[in-house]
C-alpha cells in the first residue's frame, strides 16, 4: 500500500480529540514535512539546474498535475511574473480538467491519459521545455502520460511525488520524492503531501529565477509598479541599493520609467 494511503497511528482517535489536541497533532505531523523535503534536496538541485538550462536555451517551465497537485502548480506559475518580472509564458501551470478545476474538483480527470498530452500540445510544449509532473501517489495516469510524452520528444521530465518507487518516479528523468508518510486524515494528500509539494515548487521557481539574474542580493529587482504596495516596495529596494533617501529613490525611479535596474545604476 502507498504510504500516503496508510492510516496514521498517531491520529486514530482524532475524532475524539478536543480542538486544541487536533491542532497540536496536525502541527506535529506538519513538522515532519521539512525533513522529507530536505532528504530530496539533491534531486531538487538537479531540477533547478535543469530548469535554468531550459530557460537560458529559450525554453519554458511546465507544471502539470491533477487535484491539489495541479492547483499548487498553477499557483506557483502564476506568482512568478509579479515576483520576478518574467513573462506569463515562462512558467506554465496545467491542471487536469482545465481551469474550472481550480475551483471545483473533477476527481476522474486524473485518470485521463490522453488529456494531458493534448494539453501539452495545445501549449506548443517542445523539447526545449522542461516538464515537472506532480502527483502525491505517483500513479495519476494524467501525469504519468504527460511525463512519458515529454521524454518521447526529448524534453527533460521531472516528477514530484510523496511515495518512493512510483510509476511516475520511474518514468521521470529526475524523481523528487518527499516521503511525507501517512496523512492525519487517511489519504488526504492536500495536507502533508501538498505542503511538501508547495515547498518544493517554491524552491524550484525561486532558485531558478535567482540563477537567471532576476534577483540582486535578496531583492526583487524586476518588479513592476502595478499597485501602491509594489511602488512602495520598489522605492524601498532602490533606497537599499543606493543607500539614499526615499525621495531620491522615487525620483530616480521616475526618471528611469520605474525600472529598478536602471534607477539603481544612476
Amino acid at each position: 500500500m502507498l504510504k500516503t494511503e496508510m492510516r496514521n497511528q498517531n491520529t486514530y482517535g482524532i475524532d475524539k480529540m478536543s480542538t486544541y489536541e487536533m491542532l497540536k497533532i496536525i502541527n506535529e505531523e506538519n513538522a515532519k514535512v521539512t525533513s522529507a523535503v530536505e532528504n530530496a534536496l539533491p534531486q531538487i538541485e538537479k531540477t533547478c539546474d535543469a530548469a535554468v538550462d531550459a530557460i537560458k536555451s529559450g525554453g519554458r517551465v511546465f507544471y502539470i498535475g491533477s487535484g491539489t497537485s495541479g492547483r499548487l502548480g498553477v499557483c506557483d506559475a502564476a506568482e512568478c511574473p509579479p515576483t520576478f518580472g518574467v513573462s506569463y509564458d515562462l512558467f506554465n501551470g496545467i491542471i487536469a480538467g482545465g481551469e474550472s478545476c481550480m475551483f471545483k474538483a473533477a476527481e476522474n480527470a486524473e485518470d485521463n491519459a490522453e488529456m494531458s498530452v493534448n494539453d501539452l500540445k495545445s501549449r506548443n510544449f517542445s523539447s526545449k521545455d522542461i516538464l515537472i509532473g506532480i502527483s502525491a501517489s505517483g500513479s495519476a495516469a494524467y501525469v504519468v502520460s504527460a511525463v512519458n510524452y515529454a521524454k518521447s520528444i526529448g524534453a527533460t521530465a521531472v516528477s514530484i511525488t510523496n511515495n518512493p518507487d512510483t510509476e511516475l518516479g520511474k518514468a521521470a528523468d529526475i524523481d523528487i520524492c518527499a516521503d511525507t508518510g501517512p496523512e492525519v486524515i487517511t489519504g488526504s494528500t492536500r495536507m502533508k503531501a501538498g505542503t511538501a509539494q508547495k515547498i518544493i515548487l517554491n524552491m524550484i521557481s525561486t532558485a531558478s529565477m535567482v540563477k537567471c539574474g532576476c534577483v540582486y542580493e535578496n531583492l526583487m529587482i524586476n518588479l513592476k509598479p502595478t499597485n501602491k504596495k509594489l511602488r512602495k516596495r520598489m522605492i524601498g529596494i532602490v533606497t537599499e541599493i543606493l543607500n539614499c533617501s526615499e525621495e531620491e529613490a522615487e525620483a530616480s525611479l521616475e526618471a528611469s520609467g520605474w525600472n529598478i535596474r536602471s534607477a539603481a545604476e544612476k
